[in-house]
């Protein structure tokens, strides 16, 4: 997982902490609006909502940063429907990029996705990508 960058917000002043802090010694249920339209969030969701809402509530100034998925090669080639010893090439030429764990490649999910879309673009499908040949294609 590759860290993104965190974003940090100061407490709130004290009289806006003490109304949300009322406002959430009433429960946990939590609405959220978007556009206009009402959304439940699921409870991993709501949770991570309440318990940021409830360090606002203490004054706490809050940092906030999320992982990126990073995935094996063989993940990777999996989802992308191509052979792993294929994925490897691309990510030797450029194509796809790769961080290295000591000696193991890891490719972000996002980056796997991208070259997907542009596959489907470009009219290729996801199985078998322009410039593949059947002997790469083995796994």
């Amino acid at each position: 997982m590759a860290l993104i960058a965190p974003r940090v917000t100061a407490g709130l002043p004290a009289d806006d902490a003490q109304k949300l802090r009322y406002a959430l010694d009433g429960g946990h249920d939590i609405t959220v609006f978007v556009d206009g339209t009402v959304h439940r969030l699921p409870p991993t969701a709501r949770d991570a909502v309440v318990d940021l809402l409830g360090r606002f509530s203490r004054g706490e100034a809050v940092t906030v940063s999320s992982v990126e998925e990073m995935l094996t090669t063989s993940r990777a080639a999996e989802l992308a429907g191509i052979s792993h010893t294929y994925l490897r090439n691309m990510t030797d030429r450029g194509e796809i990029p790769v961080e290295y764990r000591g000696t193991h490649r890891r490719i972000r999910l996002a980056d796997i996705m991208a070259w997907l879309d542009t596959q489907k673009k470009i009219g290729t499908g996801a199985g078998s990508p322009a410039g593949q040949d059947d002997e790469g294609a083995g796994v």
